[in-house]
């Protein structure tokens, strides 16, 4: 298992790159079966994805930011998401038939410029951690993204105790220790790293008390903002 290769708002869902005011909550889609995303809200408009109904580490249910709705002339109700994957930042129109509405308070933006991680939860800061992100060679992806799935690792695995698997890739390592690149906020178990350093192959990583405190709150589905 590789989880690391390794919106927020100034008026609009996902805004500018220094927040003023943040979102307070955020819909979301939880799959109960496969749906295949369309570039339009039209079953005969170009496929872009297909997303399982499950992530591939955890099994997880996928749940995906929704960041617009459309109803078809059939009556048909269209979900814009997020979606996982290469490449960074993809979205697409799914059906709202076999989803089922959730919604999430918690938001998380990384700011690669001091290295800080700033949670916000109901429109609120939360907390603020100090973070090890990519080096020059391997920069954290700057972006829209979200969380896929919470991992917990073994005892004494790299990147433990627990990994938050973003739908976030990086831009120079198509794969990773037999993983697809994938951007991670993890803890330094195994690993090391100084904090507020940039020093890592692209994922984001915590102490170990703050990415315990995230794993405990942090589901599927949360935004995540990296710039």
């Amino acid at each position: 298992m590789a989880v690391c290769l390794l919106g927020f708002m100034t008026g609009s869902a996902f805004g500018a790159d220094t927040p003023t005011r943040v979102q307070p909550t955020q819909q979301l889609a939880e799959l109960l079966s496969g749906h295949v995303a369309h570039r339009a809200p039209a079953a005969g408009s170009r496929q872009v994805a297909f997303v399982r109904d499950r992530r591939p580490i955890t099994g997880e249910q996928t749940t995906l930011p929704v960041i617009g709705h459309s109803t078809a002339p059939d009556a048909t109700v269209w979900l814009e998401v997020m979606l996982p994957g290469r490449p960074d930042g993809l979205t697409g129109w799914i059906a709202k038939g076999g989803t089922r509405e959730l919604v999430t308070g918690w938001r998380i933006l990384v700011d690669l410029g001091p290295r800080r991680v700033t949670v916000y939860h109901d429109g609120r800061r939360a907390r603020a951690f100090q973070a090890v992100v990519g080096k020059p060679s391997t920069p954290t992806p700057t972006g829209q993204f979200f969380v896929e799935e919470t991992v917990q690792m073994e005892p004494g695995e790299a990147d433990g105790p627990f990994a938050l698997a973003l739908s976030a890739r990086s831009n120079v390592l198509q794969e990773f220790e037999g993983g697809p690149g994938q951007i991670g906020i993890h803890g330094r178990e195994g690993l090391g790293g100084t904090l507020g350093r940039a020093e890592s192959h692209g994922c984001i990583r915590l102490a170990t008390a703050s990415i315990d405190w995230l794993a405990a709150r942090i589901g599927p589905g949360t935004p995540v903002k990296i710039y």
